[in-house]
């Protein structure tokens, strides 16, 4: 059974930092496009970050730019998000997702096969 679980969200002041992980069971990463998406109450899914499968491309939200950083090691079937300079506004939970990598279209979360269960994010001013 494919599966996806975050884990590292937690409370965090502004201006802290935090590292999420996306760990996979059931199969093997490889070839697999990851993108990391975020969802506050009565707002849509928002794009985050997202890594090719090979890890040498990576995209960013504007609003994540030059703080947000998503890495990968397909070794350990892990993919990782790191956050830094964190702004309330950050808050929300945070769902990493996976496909199959065709090069596009990484910020568009329907395009996305398998999703984690989510982690939440609270960033304190």
């Amino acid at each position: 059974q494919l599966q996806l679980a975050e884990s590292g969200g937690t409370l965090a002041q502004s201006g802290g930092s935090l590292r999420l992980s996306c760990a996979a069971s059931g199969f093997t990463l490889d070839y697999y496009a990851i993108g990391w998406f975020r969802q506050v109450p009565g707002k849509e899914r928002e794009f985050v970050a997202a890594i090719s499968w090979s890890g040498g491309s990576t995209y960013y939200a504007d609003s994540v730019k030059g703080r947000f950083t998503i890495s990968r090691d397909n070794a350990k079937n892990t993919v990782y998000l790191q956050m830094n300079s964190l702004k309330p506004e950050d808050t929300a939970v945070y769902y990493c997702a996976a496909r199959r990598d065709y090069y596009s279209d990484y910020d568009l979360s329907y395009e996305y096969d398998y999703w984690g269960q989510g982690t939440q994010v609270t960033v304190s001013s």
